[in-house]
């Protein structure tokens, strides 16, 4: 790691409004995620915490981020891994307490290893520590141990501070988006009847790694039923000819996440059946994309697809009743056979980003400001296997999800994924098409 991602005013200022609404007496301690080993000494690859991403940047594992008050003035601290050659020798050169002072938007720098005669003292002067408990075994303990310190959440303020996104976060998540679409196209181009999922998928990814970024998800590729599996991720499946293959995958840019589904024949070539489910869900992503308007409540977008999707289910004969019955009792009515999933979620640092959506008992519903980004992404899954309902022959087996990365602004939505072909003619157009 040389740099931080954005630039450190950007979290300085972070850092001045999380502080600025904690009690004067109060002390913070924000670890990162730790490492997590898949087998033996083996491990997963080290994805740092989101909020100490959000607060100073700092992306290598091991850290901890504290915060404390001297008089009238904040205090930041990083606790980090100190240099050791012999470590740095296996894992790679560490940025050393030195050049973290000279690097990072933070006052203070220290070893790890000196964290708990550091932290002690202010703990047993403070009266709550703001602490992500859970993740870092030593602070657990030290806070565990001391005389008085009540343990407070900083998520909710965090999160709250998470919801708008500044033009440096913006920036991030346009080119997350624009990897991710390109990623979309370049898989397209190369598929072909009894292609395998796992191809799709290495086309997919290897295009994120060309592009010096990594996927914000385990990538879903779904072919036939396969794709009415809503997180199916075997993806070691071939995919026939005359099947729909669903793709949803997307990548990050220094934390920050695009996530994209597209759906598309792997033949090149739309059925009549095929067609109709698409332009369906397609009509319903429309729909849903166009009321996110500043000031509508979150419930809008998916009441929005709804609507299209339950009169389209009528329109297509797979629902025999009126639209409101369809709908039912808080778009809770049997159209949500075919529809099992939510319509979007707040994306950011997070692919399931905090701070968004309904908030049901804890709090009143949010509604779109400008600076929010989230997914639009409804869909109809008609898995042939399924004996809870009725499937119609006709659409047995056909799943499809279309779902973009929408910003809101004052001006209207702005769709950051609008690269990525989604009509039906740019679609067969794209198909194995690699000239």
């Amino acid at each position: 790691m040389s740099e931080t991602a954005l630039s450190d005013s950007e979290y300085l200022s972070r850092q001045s409004v999380f502080l600025g609404q904690l009690p004067e007496d109060s002390l913070v301690l924000m670890p990162t995620n730790p490492v997590v080993y898949r087998s033996n000494d083996t491990a997963f690859p080290f994805r740092a915490n989101s909020y100490i991403l959000y607060l100073c940047g700092w992306s290598d594992p091991g850290a901890v981020l504290m915060a404390h008050r001297e008089g009238a003035e904040w205090v930041t601290t990083l606790f980090i891994q100190p240099r050791d050659t012999k470590a740095e020798i296996w894992e790679g050169r560490r940025v050393g307490v030195e050049g973290t002072v000279s690097g990072w938007p933070v006052d203070k720098a220290h070893s790890l290893e000196d964290i708990a005669d550091s932290v002690t003292p202010h703990l047993d002067a403070c009266t709550s520590v703001y602490c992500i408990s859970g993740l870092n075994p030593v602070l657990d303990e030290l806070i565990s141990g001391s005389d008085g310190a009540e343990l407070a959440d900083p998520t909710p303020i965090l999160d709250d501070m998470r919801v708008l996104k500044s033009n440096e976060e913006i920036r991030f998540m346009q080119e997350s988006a624009d990897i991710a679409s390109a990623s979309h196209i370049a898989a397209m181009r190369a598929t072909f009847p009894g292609i395998g999922e796992w191809q799709i998928q290495s086309f997919i990814e290897s295009h994120f790694t060309a592009n010096k970024s990594r996927w914000s998800y385990p990538s879903i590729v779904g072919g036939g039923d396969n794709a009415t599996i809503l997180h199916y991720n075997s993806n070691d499946d071939e995919i026939s000819d005359g099947e729909l293959v669903l793709v949803d995958a997307g990548c990050e840019v220094s934390g920050y996440a695009s996530d994209i589904t597209r759906t598309w024949p792997v033949n090149g070539k739309f059925s009549d059946q095929q067609r109709e489910i698409y332009e369906l869900v397609l009509k319903a992503e429309l729909a849903g994309i166009e009321s996110c308007q500043v000031g509508s409540p979150w419930s809008s977008m998916h009441h929005a697809t709804s609507r299209v999707l339950a009169q389209g289910l009528i329109d297509l004969g797979v629902l025999d009743c009126s639209l409101e019955d369809a709908l039912g009792d808080d778009f809770n009515g049997p159209f949500r056979n075919y529809f099992m999933h939510g319509s979007g979620h707040m994306l950011g640092l997070d692919v399931h980003d905090v701070g968004g959506g309904r908030q049901g008992d804890d709090g009143p519903e949010r509604k779109f400001e400008p600076g929010m980004v989230l997914t639009v992404e409804p869909g109809l899954y008609f898995g042939s296997w399924r004996t809870d309902i009725d499937i119609p022959d006709r659409y047995a087996g056909i799943g499809v999800r279309i779902e973009d990365n929408v910003l809101i602004t004052a001006d209207g939505p702005v769709v950051l994924t609008s690269s990525c072909p989604k009509t039906i003619d740019e679609i067969e157009a794209l198909v194995g098409n690699n000239g």
